[in-house]
């Protein structure tokens, strides 16, 4: 090859190289933008909780013994004084029995011990009489005067004895009664904790039976609200909740009651916030786990930034001019000019975690935001967000 042949080549990668060299020295960074948009906002409680009855009440039972019949099942829709179960009687109708004979033997004694009085007081009136004649000694009036008296006191004697003996009766009775087992309020059965044949003792704990919704049409969810957000909750709020039954299903309730009494369970103490809802297919069953946001504040038709955008700073991405990113005194947004990143000073309200509203209308709506560089977005996603670095 002749030398000026080579002095050519020599020539045309020095170009190449000193344009490369340029290209890579001026070109400027390309970023991820999304636009600024407009929409509902709200700051949320989110917490977990139970869905419960309102009024959920515990059958039990007051006497003790094997049970007889069961007429009540799970789901049974009952009627308050509706018979759900039995418990053998035979033990208590025979102390019933026992309690109405010592009864009527009170009354018949009761019976013979006045007619005994009053021959005493006919005895001792007579002979008054005949003691102011002189025919009686004042001894045998003395004496008739106490027969009359032990007399009258025996009868007293046999009446209270008929009312304890009464009262007895009474008790007896009402162990009687206690062996049916009825529902106190209308609702649904929505547990069953015996079997016939099984024997339930009442002697040192109410044993429960039965557990009866009053309602379940209207349910209540029990949640655990931290200490750091229980100062948000106030009554009246709107709360939203899932279930994992109706995953793609949104309920809504409102807060009703605040309690402000600490559960605590390894040093972290929370605090129950009820919320009352709805409940008139009955999707909703006791005992579910509700996944829940409490609406502190909402705002709508408010212009919304991501939250990334708020936290983005070129400074760390080799690319832009001017201050870093300033402290929640100094909120900025970067927004490109001219293909250069822009810093725009915001004042920002509300904020659920992924959007952030801007309250000085310094951003219109569709203002392209720089959320992240994308260089660093491509190495996280892929190929394609680093041909096309710039999302609307």
């Amino acid at each position: 090859m002749k030398p000026y042949a080579w002095i050519a080549v020599g020539t045309a990668v020095a170009a190449s190289t000193g344009a490369a060299g340029w290209w890579t020295q001026t070109a400027s960074p390309e970023f991820v933008t999304e636009a600024v948009t407009q929409g509902d906002v709200a700051r949320a409680i989110v917490t977990t909780g139970t869905v419960n009855p309102v009024v959920t009440v515990q059958v039990g039972t007051y006497v003790s013994g094997p049970i007889q019949s069961i007429s009540c099942d799970f789901n049974t829709q009952v009627e308050a004084g509706q018979l759900c179960a039995k418990i053998d009687p035979r033990p208590y109708q025979e102390i019933l029995d026992q309690a109405k004979a010592n009864l009527a033997s009170g009354v018949a004694q009761l019976h013979k011990d006045e007619a005994s009085l009053a021959y005493a007081k006919t005895s001792y009136e007579r002979d008054r009489g005949l003691q102011a004649d002189g025919v009686v000694s004042q001894d045998t009036l003395d004496s008739d005067r106490s027969a009359y008296d032990q007399a009258a006191a025996q009868v007293r004697l046999d009446r209270a004895t008929i009312d304890e003996r009464q009262a007895a009766l009474d008790a007896a009775q009402v162990n009687l009664d206690y062996t049916n087992i009825v529902s106190p309020v209308r609702g649904t059965v929505v547990s069953r904790n015996v079997d016939v044949g099984q024997t339930v003792a009442a002697s040192f704990q109410t044993p429960t039976l039965f557990l009866i919704a009053q309602d379940l049409t209207q349910m209540q969810v029990d949640t655990n609200v931290a200490e750091s957000d229980v100062g948000d909750a106030r009554i009246g709020e709107k709360a939203l909740f899932t279930v994992e039954a109706h995953p793609h299903e949104t309920f809504e309730g409102r807060v009703v009651q605040v309690r402000r009494a600490p559960i605590s369970v390894q040093n972290v103490v929370t605090y129950d916030v009820v919320i009352g809802v709805s409940n008139p297919e009955q999707l909703l069953f006791p005992g579910m786990t509700a996944n829940v946001r409490i609406l502190v504040e909402e705002r709508e038709n408010a212009l919304l930034v991501p939250a990334a955008a708020l936290r983005f700073d070129p400074h760390r991405t080799g690319a832009g001019t001017g201050a870093p990113a300033g402290g929640v005194e100094d909120r900025h947004v970067w927004v490109l000019r001219d293909g250069r990143p822009e810093r725009v000073p915001v004042a920002v309200g509300l904020d659920d975690g992924t959007r952030v509203e801007i309250t000085d209308g310094s951003l219109p709506v569709g203002t392209p935001v720089i959320v992240d560089a994308a260089d660093d977005a491509g190495r996280s996603g892929g190929d394609s967000l680093a041909r096309s670095p710039f999302r609307f």
